[in-house]
């Protein structure tokens, strides 16, 4: 049996960590999985943070004192050298740019959502108004840029689509709905199919 190449240390309903599981499954990479419970201060043990002093998931430890925290930065490691991230320079960069929009314009809104209606068993009418108001206009961000293209950069996938796909897939989960995103929800599909995931339950 071979060694894994890491281990992820993750909770499995974290659209964050499922972004380094997408990721290492197309890359063929072998990894333990260490499950995390967040919510009951796992992520804060002593043990932890000698992984990852921010306590927070996910985190990867490569062995020999390599350990690496953030999932787009993870991501881009991953990747490196692989199809997964453009040799051009300029849609290098343009995956990038995607990676830090999905940080500061889309996960602090859509994914908090789904946090407050799955982890915190919140109802949609229970969300806070602001925060679904910026999550709507992330998608439909989205749902503009995607009109006539495949993926995000270029014209294969790349980790932009992986880094927007684990949330953006499971948003329902936080209230939003989808169908009216003709753009969005045929990515989706093509990103699901590409990565030879089960489609998300709607």
């Amino acid at each position: 049996m071979s060694t894994p190449a890491f281990t992820l240390y993750g909770d499995r309903r974290s659209g964050n960590c499922l972004k380094i599981v997408y990721a290492a499954d197309w890359l063929g990479l072998g990894y333990r999985f260490v499950d995390v419970d967040i919510m009951t201060g796992e992520s804060r043990t002593p043990e932890f943070l000698t992984v990852n002093p921010a306590g927070q998931v996910p985190a990867v430890d490569f062995g020999g004192g390599k350990t690496l925290a953030q999932s787009n930065a993870v991501l881009l490691y991953l990747a490196a050298n692989t199809a997964l991230l453009p040799e051009d320079p300029f849609l290098r960069a343009k995956v990038n740019e995607w990676l830090f929009w999905e940080q500061y314009n889309h996960e602090p809104y859509v994914a908090v959502c789904r946090f407050h209606m799955v982890y915190q068993g919140r109802s949609a009418d229970e969300r806070e108004a602001w925060r679904v108001e910026r999550a709507e206009a992330a998608l439909d961000h989205m749902e503009a840029q995607l009109a006539g293209k495949s993926f995000l950069v270029g014209e294969a996938l790349s980790v932009a689509d992986i880094s927007l796909l684990a949330y953006t897939r499971l948003a329902g989960e936080g209230g939003f709905d989808l169908s009216t995103r003709p753009n969005l929800s045929a990515w989706i599909s093509r990103c699901e199919t590409a990565l030879e995931l089960k489609p998300a339950a709607a």
